[in-house]
This record gives C-alpha cells, structure tokens and sequence, in this order.
C-alpha cells in the first residue's frame, strides 16, 4: 500500500514519483510513472542524511551506484529488474520494475507461515535466482523475507535490496569496520569474520525457508549476544514445519561451508518435492557443478589459534559492531526477539497445571525468547545471569510501571492496567494487544512442565486453538520454556489472534509473561512482547 506524498515530483524529466511504498535503511522506494515509455516503474531515492559527512555520504552513494550496476548485470525472472539509474540534484535514484505487492515478511505477519509446497516454489525460484547471481560475481549478504517481493496476481518471488551486495573486483565498501546485513540470517562464517562466498548466501536461504515456514526464524533471540551465540555454536532446531523440506533445510544450515548444501541441489530437491510431495534424502545421482565443489582451505600455520578460539573471537569482534549500530541510534526494541501472547486473555478458566490456563507464547522454531540468553563470545556457550533486580530502563515510546503485584516492567505509552485475580493485564487502546504477567510459586516439572500441560489443555481455554508449540529455551540464563500458537480470538468480528508466551523461573518464583494480538499484528505485538520478557524485574 502507497501513501501519496505530499509533493509530487518529476526526476530526470519522465519518473513521476507518485506514491511512497516504503523505506528502508538506505531510502524510499516510491511508486511512479515513466513518462516515456509509459509504463508504472519502482524508483528507489537514496534519503540524505545531513549528519553525514562529506566522505560517508559519498560512500552511501556509491553504496546504491553498486546495487545498481550489481542487479542490473543479472537477467532471471526471479531477480529485480533495474531500468535506469538517474541523479537529480547529485541524489541517485535507481528505476527498477514495479512488483505489485509486499515482501514475504509482510505476507507472513499478516497471514501467518506458509505452507510447505509454497515454501518450496518460493524456495526454488530464489535459488535460481542466487544461481544466476552468484555466476555473475554477485553476492547479495543480505538474504531475508523482507528482501523477496511476492507479485500478488503472479505470485512470483522477486530478490531485491542488493544494496550490500559484493561484486567481484570491487571495493566492499561496507566491510570497513560496520556490520552489515541481519544477524538472523547471516551465515557462521561472516559472524566469525571468515572469508565468505556463495554458501553464505544459501546458509541465509535456509534460514529464511525456516521463518516462512514457522513464522521466525531458528536464530531468533532476544539480545543481540544471544543471536550471535545461535548462529555460531547453539544447536541449530529447525522448526517442526519445517519437516517436509528437512532434507533441504539442514543441508543448507550446515556451519561447514565446504559441507553446505549447493544452490543446484538444493534447487533440484525442492521441484522434486513440488512434483512428488516428497524431499530426496540424500546426493544420490547428483553431479556436482564447479560452484558446489568444496573449496580448498590454506593450511593453517601451526601458530594459528585453534578455529573454535577464532570463531568465539570473531563473534565479539561482530558483538562489538553491532553494539555499536545500536548505540549509534538504532532502536532496543527492535533488536530485540519476535514473540506474541495467547491463552492468558482468556477468562480465569485457566488449567490448573499451566499460568492461567494459557500460558502464551513459544517462538515457533526455536529457543527464542530469552532475556540475555548467552554471551556471544562464551566458547561453550554458558549463559551468564542478568541480574534480577534494578530498576528497568524504558526504550522510546515505553514508561516504566512499578506495579502492586511486586514487579516492574516496561510497557507501551498508553497502555493501561486491568488486574484479574492473579494476572495482571496492561491493555492498549481497544483493548488489540493485550499484555499479561502472572507470578507464581514454581510448579512441578519447572517451566517446560508448566507450559507443556497448558499446551495440551490449549484446545479447551482457546477456542479454535492452532499452529501450538512449546520450546525449552533460557532466560538470563534461567531455565524458560517458550508457547506460541494461534486462537480464534474473543470473537467473529475481531478475528484469529497470535499469542507470545515466556515462562521462567528466578528466585524461588515463577514468572510468566505473555502478548496477544489479532494476527495481522503480529509483529507490533512482538516488540512489545520483547521489551517486557527483557525488562521485567521482581520488586
């Protein structure tokens, strides 16, 4: 969906810039008419930013330039198509084709995962894609659903926002002491400051058919440290949706890059799973092409430190850059993990075993929701204990509430108290998202136990209960278990809603905190369900 803008403008004398369909890091992408050739175009401005210096805006805008000339040497149908690159004013604006429709993170918040035979006809057509890219000396680094359009009339997937791609022979202008692409999504061997080639691309695939396939991705965690730690050495849990593909799947979350699936395999497997319903196992009558056989790594002197020694040292290294984005402005809340809540909403008709019959919310792939997880830089991966006490700070947007049930937490500006017996609810306006907190003493069989039995007991407190599962996972190094699932919500008129549930244990109590939301709010409700689960200390 377009917003008009307020002033309509004419660059290089035919794009008229019509309506705005969404900005990113770099720019706004508008909806516009070429004037001579009469067709509907995307034009994606490059946004100036005048705190900039003279020397970093120009890399910003060499930055685009390269996106440019990147996609525009690329010719698949599953690639954007660049038209023009034009400068109005010394701002670039690359033309590129317009895709009529969202990107596939925006398919998935609004509607929910998808299934396993769309996953692998999205799935194969990028892997086309990224064959085609990679012969050409393109890597794209920055693979994830909110980089693939999908053509509502078609349904054809488009990569795009080649925007930190690395093209051979050039200058990588964004690996001079920034980090650069998603931490979910990026591959071991970039996280440990490894050389890096196609396979980093295709370890990122895997991890973006996971999130279309469960709704989040397996690396999801609620701290920066944490995410680095999943990547790097946490066993890697694939979601249960993910089982027809698994094939397909872990062959491409192989750490080993010499070990990882290849692009024209793992392509071959997802159409034989689209002609037969089912995944090939194994390599059986695969020939291998030039850009799958395993490259040859330089011995390494004896002086070297050993590669796990390396490795732990390049997750600081990346722990360090990333700190730094966040301290140059970018938002706590939205570093943090996607989550949303559930069965609390209910009325107190809860199952005795669980927190309030429902208890909320499980990242539906993965340990994901766990305040200060682990340390990226800890070898064996010991989670180090935030400490439970201390006043929570507030992101932007955010107040601090020192309630009577003897905790404080941040919670959203508007929100208001409503206690229910036990639970103590914060509503938004309307009463859409709702946040729910319940203190305890332990239960029998400890968070997982807590949140299994109010899993089962789902269908009986949630009306039209789905999509539930329950991961074991840690919170500042606490044993925690995570609920997520889908309900039919309160009633007809407002729709299915998505619910985010963390329980854990800390000091001799139970603590369990949950958000719900309409579905198609899913990600709204994820923050807020983030910045509670991090923030909330006993009093």
């Amino acid at each position: 969906m377009g917003t008009e803008g307020d002033d309509v403008r004419v660059i290089a004398g035919r794009y008229r810039l019509e309506a705005r369909l969404g900005r990113g890091g770099m720019g706004i992408v508008w909806r516009a008419t070429d004037h001579l050739l009469g067709r509907r175009v995307a034009v994606k401005e490059l946004v100036q930013d005048d705190a900039l210096s003279a020397e970093e805006a120009r890399a910003r805008r060499d930055r685009t330039l390269r996106e440019a000339r990147a996609v525009a040497q690329l010719s698949h149908p599953h690639i954007i198509v660049v038209h023009d690159v034009v400068e109005e004013d010394e701002r670039p604006y690359i033309v590129m084709e317009l895709i009529e429709g969202g990107s596939l993170a925006d398919r998935i918040a609004e509607r929910g995962p998808i299934d396993p035979r769309e996953a692998a006809r999205i799935g194969a057509g990028l892997l086309g894609a990224l064959r085609a890219a990679h012969a050409a000396g393109v890597l794209h680094r920055d693979i994830k659903p909110a980089n693939v359009l999908v053509d509502s009339a078609t349904g054809r997937a488009v990569l795009t926002d080649f925007g930190i791609a690395q093209v051979a022979g050039a200058t990588t202008l964004t690996e001079t002491g920034s980090f650069v692409g998603s931490p979910e999504y990026t591959a071991p061997e970039r996280m440990s400051g490894e050389r890096t080639g196609p396979a980093s691309d295709l370890w990122s695939l895997g991890a973006l058919l996971c999130t279309a396939l469960s709704g989040e991705s397996p690396f999801r965690r609620d701290s920066l440290g944490g995410i680095l730690h999943a990547v790097v050495f946490a066993d890697i849990r694939t979601p249960p949706q993910a089982e027809p593909l698994l094939p397909v799947v872990r062959g491409l979350l192989e750490r080993d890059p010499d070990r990882r699936l290849g692009a024209e395999e793992a392509e071959r497997m997802l159409r034989a799973f689209l002609d037969t319903g089912r995944t090939p196992s194994g390599r059986t009558g695969y020939t291998p092409t030039r850009a799958d056989l395993p490259r040859q790594r330089p011995a390494r002197p004896a002086s070297d430190p050993p590669l796990r020694a390396r490795s732990t040292r390049g997750v600081l290294v990346a722990a360090l850059l990333v700190a730094a984005m966040a301290g140059a402005g970018v938002s706590a809340a939205a570093l943090l993990l996607d989550r949303e809540g559930n069965g609390r909403d209910m009325p107190s008709t809860s199952a005795p075993g669980g927190p309030s019959g429902s208890t909320g919310t499980a990242s539906s792939s993965s340990p994901t929701s766990t305040a200060g997880t682990t340390s990226g830089g800890t070898p064996g991966g010991t989670a180090t204990p935030a400490p439970s006490h201390g006043r929570p700070s507030a992101p932007s947007g955010y107040r601090v509430v020192d309630d009577p049930a003897g905790f404080a937490l941040a919670v959203p500006e508007g929100f208001t108290r409503d206690p229910q017996g036990e639970r103590v609810f914060y509503l938004s306006p309307g009463r859409v998202f709702r946040l729910g907190v319940k203190i305890t003493a332990p239960r029998p069989g400890g968070p997982l136990g807590v949140m299994e039995r109010a899993a089962a007991k789902g269908p009986e407190t949630n009306p039209g209960y789905r999509d539930g599962h329950v991961t074991e996972t840690t919170r500042a190094g606490r044993p925690a278990a995570l609920w997520e699932f889908t309900w039919n919500g309160f009633d007809a008129a407002e729709g299915a809603r998505h619910t985010y549930d963390l329980c854990w244990e800390d000091g001799g109590r139970l603590y369990d905190v949950w958000v719900s939301a309409p579905v198609g709010k899913a990600r709204e409700a994820r923050e807020y369900f983030d910045v509670a689960v991090d923030t909330l200390v006993p009093e």
